[in-house]
């Protein structure tokens, strides 16, 4: 290789992250951290990496869209025919990662992934840009394509077809969410020693068990 990747540094430096300053409650603490990505001007702070498996446990990850968040969990879209759809289907389990590197941060969080209310999905259909809205149709995520032609000349004809009209809800298309049962907050440091504060909920008692992992 022209460059030896081996020899690729960066200096990792933070503001402290502790067991005891961190907030209780997990959503928090990522609401706090989200907002400062937003505030720092990171591109695409609601980018995450998606990671699922198939139900014979061959995994699979790509780059979503949060689209919203709350104590319920992490809410994003798709064709529910996806390659991740249907790995959700067979297999519930999930696992998301936030990673910001401007910050020196990444938030990965576990849990298990459930559709939607279609109702939810449909009004967030109705907000998307027009050409999203043609694109969810006339796109079979995850399919073999013959050609770029065919993909774009489906478009222009599904547009001549709604020409005037509101674009029709696909039923194929909606939102999961991914209820979480583990955290990790990670928080780059100086010579490695990066701060780790994982969440893990307690399922006897719905609460949240802190703790801090070596690095």
């Amino acid at each position: 290789m022209e460059n030896d990747i081996s020899k690729l540094r960066s200096h990792y430096e933070g503001e402290l992250l502790d067991e005891k300053s961190v907030y209780p409650d997990p959503i928090e603490q990522f609401k706090f951290w989200f907002n400062e990505a937003l505030n720092s001007n990171v591109d695409e702070p609601n980018a995450m990496i998606l990671a699922t498996a198939s139900k014979s446990g061959i995994p699979s990850a790509r780059a979503v869209l949060l689209k919203d968040f709350d104590q319920k969990g992490f809410t994003f879209y798709t064709n529910y025919n996806s390659k991740k759809g249907k790995d959700l289907d067979e297999n519930p389990n999930a696992s998301i990662l936030f990673f910001w590197p401007q910050l020196h941060r990444q938030i990965r969080i576990d849990g298990t992934v459930s559709q939607i209310d279609p109702v939810v999905s449909q009004a967030y259909f109705k907000e998307r840009p027009r050409g999203s809205q043609i694109s969810a149709w006339v796109s079979a995520q995850s399919c073999e394509l013959d050609n770029k032609f065919t993909l774009e000349n489906n478009y222009k004809l599904f547009d001549i077809e709604c020409n005037g009209k509101e674009v029709p809800y696909p039923s194929f298309w909606g939102g999961y969410c991914l209820k979480p049962f583990s955290y990790e907050f990670w928080q780059g440091q100086p010579n490695r020693l990066h701060d780790r504060i994982q969440f893990s909920l307690k399922p006897e008692d719905d609460k949240w068990l802190i703790k801090r992992l070596a690095p």
